[in-house]
């Protein structure tokens, strides 16, 4: 009985760190006119916009219901070099977990790798393309480096 009841329990599962998604971290999109835009999505959706020009949403992660995890919203001046080399209207950030380990996935993948992992206060990131022409952001948050 007693090792059934260790087999099951789930704090002695091994933590999963394989290279993979876990969620959206991001959605961004151009606008030909931001101030109109982001009064708009105030105005109309009760948006809010913060100093960097962002709203944050926060959602619980159901694995960790401690932990809190936001997706950031944002509106791009049209032309905005930041998602560039991508020719398109809209970039999407996905949270990830094992960033290191992905990015050499990617490699042995052949997908192109924009820049190298840069690490800020709130996490890790990467831009890479997909074969469609989208420039991606990839992000590990610290708040994962916390189970690891």
């Amino acid at each position: 009985m007693e090792n059934q009841k260790n087999q099951t329990d789930n704090s002695t599962s091994p933590v999963d760190t394989t290279p993979k998604v876990t969620g959206i971290g991001g959605i961004f999109f151009y606008s030909d006119n931001l101030k109109e835009t982001k009064e708009w999505y105030t105005k109309n959706l009760g948006i809010e916009i913060n100093d960097w020009g962002s709203s944050s949403f926060e959602s619980r992660n159901v694995n960790r219901p401690d932990e809190i995890n936001s997706l950031q919203w944002k509106p791009f001046k049209k032309g905005d070099e930041y998602f560039s080399p991508s020719k398109k209207d809209f970039m999407i950030n996905y949270q990830v977990q094992n960033i290191e380990g992905l990015v050499n996935k990617l490699k042995e993948n052949g997908v192109t790798i924009l820049d190298s992992i840069a690490t800020y206060d709130f996490g890790k990131f990467v831009h890479i393309m997909d074969t469609e022409g989208n420039k991606i952001e990839l992000w590990e948050p610290v708040d994962n480096k916390d189970s690891h």
